[in-house]
């Protein structure tokens, strides 16, 4: 313990590493399963990865398969991995200790990325009733609306209230039915209240709190609160567009709808795709043109230190910038009158390469493990369990065990890789007192 708390980034893969064991042995106990049989350990494991990697992506069907104690398993789960191991030990050190030293403000940095360490405690109490806040608000609006509009009991209304908010604001995708969210795809107050919760749980937490307090004047904001949230916002709006039109005359999706059905429709699962992973029509149903757009926005990824997943938009909008200057022959990377640092640009270019090559890997490794399936669906489902995003062609329940492996391994390295490089090369950051002669290498 004392060597991993002189590297606090280590505890954050054990942490989730810990919550995933324990949750595949809950979920292994007979009185999980609606059969009150022993769930298979690889059916277990890659269930308790999903929810704690707020993938949810399933091998069975979660409403039919999981009986009450099992879905409740799965929700705490849920919880754990969206606000983070890291984030929950510290508000127990705060609870117990009352006091922060340096080793645990570098603990919560791994997992919120905040800029400082002068604040830790107020961050932590802000994330805290923000989650809070958004979950009871969803809760309220869900309860409501299947105990009047659906006829559901007080008890099992607020049961889906809750199951589907804390699934929505730390983007989960886990549901309580065998089609996901298509049955309510034309009801607003369903899928709008998960769909804002979904945008607001993968903006981050550092970048919504800075906009919140800076909301009058956006160009004070740093440049990753920038990146973040007119980024999220141009992505939001690409997604709603690509979607309507690739699919506006697919009678298997949207094609049958009334107009303003299919503005409702394509908006939600455009909100769902960067993460959030429910779906409101057949994923295995979408026009082929569709599949590279939910791709490369599943691979963008949400706001860092947030529930989402991906490489991240402040990661993927600093490349476009790194890009176009290398492009104009420019000597530095500015955003909004501001230099971006060369380490900060290393760190996303790293990052990048990095995800394309696991990404790639899991890919080749599913088709050469599965038969007559199409790579584009293959890499549609490594880039879902990649990115924490839990949308699925099908794929991953007709795939083998060892198949299954591999998107568990995907989806934890997907949750707590990408985090854990960015902190460690962060904190490992050092000034030489000396520098080598230079030289350009002929580069393409």
């Amino acid at each position: 313990m004392r060597r991993l708390l002189r590297h606090p980034v280590r505890l954050v893969p054990f942490g989730f590493l810990a919550a995933i064991l324990l949750g595949t042995g809950l979920l292994m106990l007979p009185w999980a399963t609606s059969q009150h049989q022993t769930t298979p350990f690889v059916t277990a494991l890659f269930t308790a990865t999903s929810a704690v990697s707020v993938t949810g992506m399933a091998v069975v069907g979660t409403p039919d398969y999981w009986n009450p104690f099992g879905l409740v398993m799965i929700t705490v789960l849920t919880q754990i991995g969206g606000i983070g191991i890291v984030t929950g030990a510290t508000v127990v050190i705060l609870l117990v200790a009352r006091q922060l030293g340096l080793r645990n403000r570098l603990l919560v940095q791994a997992e919120t990325q905040e800029f400082g360490f002068g604040d830790v405690r107020r961050l932590l109490r802000r994330i805290a009733a923000t989650a809070l806040i958004c979950e009871s608000v969803i809760t309220a609006i869900l309860t409501v609306r299947f105990h009047v509009s659906y006829d559901y009991p007080l008890g099992r209304a607020l049961w889906h209230g809750v199951f589907h908010a804390v699934q929505g604001f730390n983007n989960g995708g886990f549901a309580l039915y065998s089609d996901n969210l298509a049955g309510f795809a034309r009801d607003g107050w369903i899928t709008l209240p998960l769909a804002l919760g979904a945008i607001i749980g993968g903006l981050g937490f550092p970048a919504l709190f800075e906009a919140a307090r800076e909301w009058r004047q956006p160009s004070r904001w740093a440049i990753a609160t920038k990146l973040t949230v007119w980024g999220s916002a141009a992505l939001l709006l690409v997604g709603f567009l690509g979607l309507l039109l690739a699919e506006w005359a697919n009678p298997r999706t949207i094609g049958s709808f009334a107009w303003p059905d299919k503005l409702l429709a394509a908006f939600a699962q455009d909100a769902f795709i960067r993460t959030g992973g429910f779906n409101v029509f057949a994923i295995d149903a979408l026009d082929e043109a569709t599949y590279p757009l939910m791709i490369a926005l599943m691979f963008i990824g949400g706001g860092s230190a947030s529930t989402a997943g991906g490489i991240k938009v402040a990661t993927f909008f600093l490349l476009a910038f790194v890009i176009w200057a290398e492009l104009r022959g420019e000597p530095d990377v500015t955003i909004g009158r501001r230099r971006v640092a060369n380490a900060s640009q290393r760190q996303a270019v790293t990052l990048a390469l990095i995800s394309v090559t696991l990404v790639v890997i899991g890919t080749v490794t599913l088709i050469l493990m599965t038969e007559n399936t199409g790579a584009v669906q293959t890499l549609f489902e490594v880039t879902s369990a990649f990115t924490t995003t839990g949308l699925s062609v099908g794929l991953a329940p007709a795939l083998p065990e060892s198949g299954q492996l591999a998107l568990v391994v995907l989806m934890y390295i997907g949750r707590v890789g990408p985090l854990t490089l960015g902190s460690a090369i962060a904190l490992n950051t050092r000034r030489r007192l000396y520098r080598y002669p230079e030289e350009q290498p002929i580069v393409g």
